[in-house]
């Protein structure tokens, strides 16, 4: 595999920290666009092991795609200038309005344009699942169990439970041959405990005297090493531990920062950056910072390596086909509970119509159709037509 420069790397993830709004589905679907079809650096075999292996591990999974792909194409040095560039663009814009509302006490008005880049986004995220699905649904059991998986997601499920149920199936079916009468229950009732287990973290004994550098970077590390799921995930932890627990952060700041989460681009865990400069400003936006998207580039440097050698075994290759699979019914799963939140009215789906026709018709970049929604949002809303 011919290897990529640094600048390459960096101009690339760049762009896409700059336009990736839409939550970390619309970040793959743009890297998936950039990396699989335009630059042909990865197949979409090899992309959707990489995207496997970011589900397994904590951490955001749009972040560690940018570091697993620069780690690919360019080692440890590639890791780091992919991962840095790609969180660069949200951590800057989030520290800027952090100092904005601190100064102020508001954050500014940008609902017109947030509402037209999201219907955009469902079309962007919709066809990235289209080319990435297309060469598995042929294989029925990977459709079987992304099916499964999308249903059991909109049922409200865990998505780490479905991702390590749907794994565990898959190493099964792909060691099946091998599989006798009398180890298949040995087998389930060593393993599948693994799957229903979930990690709780314990409550703080008392509240400390006020927040300090070290120990606001080491709560958010904590966050960054056992973080699974979504963004809503991340709501929890920041409302048991910093509003209920060391009520560093008010409840309206706390919403004030998911909000500025949701509509600034790349990472949604830059929200961490937002709340730490609240705290104890540009130092604690820093330790915030850090602290949460440290362990993604040690989990994805211990585990990068690994992702080829899986393929060769007949187990941990099943495994991976079963994490693919569920992969893509949880893609689709979040692009139908986002649809139905953001398809909801006549202006979004008229963006949503039109974007989905240019993506699938003229393969139009993924950047200018969330541009164009955005600018059409801007003139619907001058007109008077909103959502």
């Amino acid at each position: 595999m011919q290897r990529s420069s640094l600048r390459e790397l960096a101009v690339l993830f760049l762009k896409l920290g700059t336009l990736s709004f839409g939550g970390p589905a619309a970040h793959i679907a743009l890297m998936e666009e950039e990396v699989v079809k335009r630059r042909r650096w990865l197949s979409h075999e090899y992309f959707l092991d990489l995207l496997g292996a970011t589900n397994l591990i904590p951490g955001p999974n749009s972040s560690e795609m940018a570091i697993h792909i620069g780690f690919v194409r360019a080692g440890l040095p590639g890791l780091i200038v992919a991962g840095v560039c790609f969180i660069s663009p949200a951590v800057i814009i989030s520290l800027l309005l952090a100092h904005f509302y601190v100064r102020y006490g508001s954050i500014p008005q940008v609902g017109h344009f947030v509402w037209g880049i999201r219907s955009g986004v469902i079309a962007v995220i919709l066809a990235a699942l289209f080319r990435l699905a297309k060469p598995l649904v042929k294989n029925r059991f990977v459709a079987a169990v992304s099916i499964a998986v999308f249903v059991l997601n909109l049922c409200h499920v865990d998505e780490i439970i479905l991702l390590i149920v749907a794994g565990i199936v898959g190493l099964l079916w792909g060691i099946r041959d091998r599989i006798t009468h009398r180890t298949l229950p040995l087998f389930l009732a060593a393993i599948l405990p693994i799957a229903v287990g979930t990690a709780r973290t314990a409550g703080t004994g008392g509240t400390p005297p006020g927040p300090t550098i070290f120990s606001l970077g080491l709560f958010f590390l904590k966050i960054g090493s056992i973080l699974y799921g979504s963004g809503y995930v991340l709501v929890a932890f920041l409302q048991g531990g910093l509003v209920d627990a060391r009520h560093w952060l008010a409840q309206t700041q706390l919403l004030d920062a998911i909000a500025v989460g949701q509509f600034t681009p790349g990472p949604v865990l830059s929200t961490a950056t937002f709340i730490g400069y609240i705290i104890l400003g540009v130092p604690g936006a820093a330790a915030a910072t850090v602290g949460i998207f440290l362990p993604s580039f040690v989990f994805v440097l211990l585990t990068g390596r690994f992702v080829p050698r899986l393929r060769k075994l007949p187990a941990s290759a099943g495994f991976l086909d079963g994490v693919n699979a569920a992969s893509l019914g949880l893609m689709l799963s979040v692009c139908i509970t986002l649809g139905a939140a953001t398809l909801s009215g006549f202006g979004s789906w008229i963006i949503f119509l039109v974007a989905a026709v240019v993506v699938v018709r003229w393969s139009f970049h993924a950047g200018w159709i969330i541009g164009g929604a955005a600018l059409a949002g801007w003139i619907f809303s001058m007109f008077g037509i909103v959502s």
